[in-house]
């Protein structure tokens, strides 16, 4: 259905500007957090009723894991490269890999254990670019926001429609988490607050409303792959809006990951088909 795949893709789109968003402000990553989380929570409660519930120990524990996961990328994103946050923090699959056997109890398969070392390659190229003790910093931190984003991943397995649920309690967590460190930044103007409404608002809200709304009319396997647009969209933005520009081994690190992981989901789809046929 071309409806839902244009959906994710413009979903993907609103994504993928979070990088050039939040280079534009001047607040601190946590004050970036704080008013993200809490615009697209109120926009969540507001647009979906399924959200409007009482979370229950799973909805909970996913809950912290989105929390996790949002409230990382932002502090990642004012410390390193838009490029950088968003490449490291799509090592995930890596993470799920390597998390399952223990949380699920899911043997890997023989792929998913061959793209460990190609998602360990991927990453190592992220610290060869000239990096000051910052950017190092932020790079870490992004690698804690793909490890959350692996454990909120997993946690979101078997949710349904209670998933949405996860994503605005997951926000209002997140935005209190970080609303102490709010007056440690610099003093907000009308600006920052204008792009804090459009990274909850649009960049969040909306965009989990498209996907949610085209991935239930699109194979699963299909929409993995359409939402890679994100990755390779958001250091475009950032260099035509922010103008910084990532590092040539962040690039090719990016590419590996990117690579790796359509293959990966490919490689499941296919197998998966040989399966059933069997």
């Amino acid at each position: 259905m071309l409806k839902a795949r244009l959906e994710i893709l413009a979903a993907a789109v609103l994504w993928s500007t979070a990088g050039a968003a939040m280079k534009l402000t001047g607040l601190s990553g946590w004050q970036v957090g704080c008013g993200r989380s809490a615009f697209a929570a109120a926009f969540v409660f507001v647009a979906f009723r399924a959200a409007r519930t009482r979370p229950d120990r799973k909805v909970l524990l996913a809950s912290l894991a989105y929390a996790g996961t949002v409230l990382l990328f932002s502090i990642a994103n004012k410390l390193t490269t838009a490029a950088n946050a968003i490449f490291i923090q799509d090592t995930a699959p890596l993470w799920v890999v390597m998390l399952s056997p223990i949380l699920l109890h899911e043997r890997p398969s023989r792929g998913e254990l061959l793209s460990i070392p190609v998602y360990g390659l991927g990453l190592s190229l992220f610290f060869l670019d000239e990096l000051s003790a910052g950017q190092v910093a932020g790079n870490f931190v992004a690698l804690a926001s793909g490890v959350a984003f692996a454990l909120c991943i997993i946690a979101l397995r078997g949710l349904g429609t209670r998933a949405v649920a996860a994503v605005a309690w997951g926000n209002v967590l997140a935005a209190l988490v970080a609303a102490p460190f709010w007056a440690s930044g610099p003093q907000p103007a009308l600006r920052d607050f204008l792009l804090l409404a459009y990274l909850g608002i649009f960049q969040l809200g909306l965009a989990y409303a498209l996907f949610a709304r085209g991935v239930l009319h699109t194979p699963a396997v299909e929409a993995s792959l359409l939402v890679l647009l994100e990755p390779v969209l958001n250091p475009i933005w950032t260099f035509l809006f922010a103008g910084e520009r990532p590092g040539p081994w962040a690039l090719t690190g990016g590419a590996i990951v990117l690579g790796a992981t359509a293959v990966r989901t490919a490689w499941a789809a296919v197998m998966g088909r040989r399966i059933a046929a069997a």
